[in-house]
Order: structure tokens, then sequence, then C-alpha cells
């Protein structure tokens, strides 16, 4: 029986995996999803597929926060450094590995961090960035657990010296092409089925072949944008749907 992976409600198709619930905000242990070895550009992750970001230029998101001690502390991260809960590291999900980002509470409290992204996650959904203990005591969310924040990319370590590190802007990441995943299957006719329909819908929607290495996956596109920004405004509204409630933006 041939394995879906898939990103939408079952509305669509009744079989799916990789649906994650947020857990409550304050002290919950940070998720440990299986992480299939990244590649230059696409990782997996309890099931679902996420690409990493060409570029950290123009990078800003606001969202939540959240952060992990002790329990990792000592271990390898994504970027094959090992995690130090008292230096300013962060797990993101699809930033360039490298990538310096200023974090800023929302309402105002605390101080900035800058911190280096180098590592992978948080795995929850409505998660932006999960921070290191030294991190989050600077914005002053260690009791809280989670604070609402704005990320924003500064550049990507380039050279370090004695007297600091040196950051290269990436090229802008906002224009391109854009389309939005909603699934991914093993038999391609399913695929075509799936695209066939959303294509009535949508107007546009292909299917791209992604081979993980140990397994070939078709995965079904909707849409085709000119900017970033235009696909996640689509990718909001399926969600919105709820159709397609894990659905995310890729480039093409």
């Amino acid at each position: 029986m041939a394995r879906i992976i898939l990103f939408l409600y079952p509305l669509i198709i009744t079989s799916f995996i990789g649906c994650a619930t947020a857990p409550p905000a304050s002290r919950v242990p940070r998720p440990e999803p299986t992480v299939v070895p990244e590649s230059k550009q696409e990782y997996v992750a309890g099931g679902e597929t996420y690409r990493v970001m060409g570029t950290s230029r123009g990078y800003v998101e606001t969202g939540m926060a959240s952060w992990y001690g002790k329990k990792f502390h000592g271990r390898k991260t994504a970027s094959g450094e090992i995690y130090d809960m008292e230096k300013f590291t962060a797990a993101h999900r699809t930033l360039p590995l490298g990538t310096y980002v200023k974090v800023k509470r929302v309402d105002g409290s605390g101080e900035s961090a800058v911190v280096k992204v180098n590592d992978r996650g948080p795995f929850v959904e409505d998660r932006v960035i999960d921070l290191s203990r030294a991190a989050a005591r600077q914005l002053g969310m260690l009791e809280e657990g989670v604070a609402e924040v704005t990320v924003t990319a500064l550049g990507e370590e380039v050279f370090r010296g004695r007297t600091g590190v040196t950051l290269r802007p990436r090229p802008d990441y906002d224009s391109g092409t854009f389309s939005v995943p909603v699934g991914a299957f093993t038999i391609k006719q399913n695929a075509q089925r799936l695209a066939e329909k959303l294509k009535q819908v949508h107007g546009t929607a292909d299917v791209s072949l992604f081979d993980r290495g140990d397994e070939v996956f078709f995965r079904v596109r909707v849409g085709r944008f000119q900017t970033r920004q235009e696909a996640e405004g689509f990718r909001d509204r399926l969600v919105s749907s709820g159709q397609f409630y894990s659905a995310f933006v890729i480039a093409r």
C-alpha cells in the first residue's frame, strides 16, 4: 500500500499524517521530530517537507518564540555545532543555517537579542523561532516560556575574527517565483488527480518530483506568484478555508 504524506485536510483526501497541535504555552518540552539530514534546499521533519530559503535578506516575521534548555544542552544541532544554552543561538525552520537575526519582543519588554540560527525547529504550529536559554533570558521570557516577537534577519556569517563577526547580506528572497505545496504522494497518478481538481478551482496547479534520498514523492503545488507576500497571502486563505491547514510557501 502506497504511503502518502499530506498537508491537506481530509475534506480532500481522508488519510493524512504529520498533523501537529500546539501544546500549552509555557514550560512545554521541545518536540523531538525525526529530521532527515538536510540538503542545501530541503529537509523532512515529522513527515513534512521544509524548503530552506535561498536567502535571508529582507526577512522579517512576527510570531511566537519559545526556548529550549538543559535537555538539549550538549547535543549536536542541525548545523553540526554543539548546543550551548548559554550562547546566543536559535532554531528556525527555513532560514539558512548561519544566519544572524535580531529578536525583539512585540510588547517592548526585555532587551532585544541577536542570535545565530544553527538548528532546525520549532516543529510546533504557531511558533516561529526557538531560542537558547541565554537569549530567552535577555528577552525576559524565561518564566513565561513563550513570547510574541519580531524576527529580523541581519545576514550570514562569512568570517569570525577577534573583533567580531562579519556578516554578508543575501540576495533578495522576496522576488522570484513561488508556489504553495499542499500534499505529497508516492503514486504519481494520485498527485495528478488532485492537481487537476485544484487547477479547476485556482487556475494553476502542477506536480513536481521530490527525491528525499530514501524515497521519491510527487508533490502537488498550487499557484505561481511573483512575490513571497502574494504566495503567503494565498497560503493563508487556503489555511483559513480549513482544507489545507499545513500548506507552506516554497521558491520554485
